[in-house]
């Protein structure tokens, strides 16, 4: 998965190049043999009706490094699954750096899950490296889970997307009904993940998802970012 313009701007996957580590815990893999897949995506703390938007922002060193999130009315299928295709396009100080085509469905339980991604980095005004792309089915990776349908404090990670030495990160919830105050507004009842990665120990990020909004602050060594605006919520 990408990890936002936070970490070289939804840099992409890890490769096998990473360094390899474990967690005090092992992640769960999730399973998604058999399940029931909903219509449409309403998680409260991962919500993404069509049409809606979100822009987040962060400085670093002066530099001003934007991502704007759109999802769109697309029909895609992942796997036999009817997906929502959500568009990322980063940019910073004004010129792209990287756009990216993300899949999400939920079950009928409600958890959210990450099937794929199709995504490009981008230098001297064209897409250059396809890097970090992959897809439910093909060439063996599987879907993870992104938000939990019960989100709960108990101490288990569990893997948001998995191909075997390539795309191993890793998401565990931490605290539960937060309050947090970012330039795109104020939200109660707010959920906190770590992000973590079991290829690569650099990988950290604590991210705040509020009911109704979905993401809205990351915290990350180099910067942090938060929402500044959103539409369609």
């Amino acid at each position: 998965m990408r990890r936002s313009i936070f970490v070289l701007l939804f840099s992409g996957l890890c490769t096998m190049a990473c360094k390899t580590t474990s967690n005090p815990v092992e992640p769960v893999l999730p399973d998604p043999t058999g399940l029931t897949w909903a219509a449409a995506v309403d998680n409260p703390y991962f919500p993404l009706p069509v049409g809606a938007t979100w822009a987040y922002e962060a400085t670093v060193g002066g530099v001003l490094e934007r991502d704007d999130v759109e999802v769109l009315p697309d029909a895609r299928t992942v796997n036999g699954v009817d997906v929502t295709v959500v568009y990322d396009l980063v940019t910073v100080n004004g010129e792209t750096v990287e756009e990216t085509w993300d899949w999400f469905a939920q079950d009928a339980d409600g958890n959210v899950w990450y099937l794929g991604e199709d995504t490009c980095e981008w230098d001297m005004g064209m897409c250059s490296v396809m890097l970090g792309s992959w897809e439910w089915g093909v060439g063996g990776a599987l879907p993870g889970i992104i938000m939990p349908a019960d989100p709960t404090v108990d101490g288990q990670p569990y893997y948001q997307e998995f191909l075997a030495g390539e795309a191993e990160d890793v998401g565990e919830v931490i605290a539960l009904d937060e309050a947090i105050t970012v330039a795109g507004g104020s939200f109660t009842g707010c959920v906190r993940t770590r992000d973590t990665s079991t290829l690569d120990t650099t990988l950290s990020e604590l991210k705040v998802y509020c009911p109704g909004y979905g993401l809205v602050f990351t915290d990350e060594p180099e910067a942090d970012a938060e929402l500044v605006s959103y539409t369609g919520l």
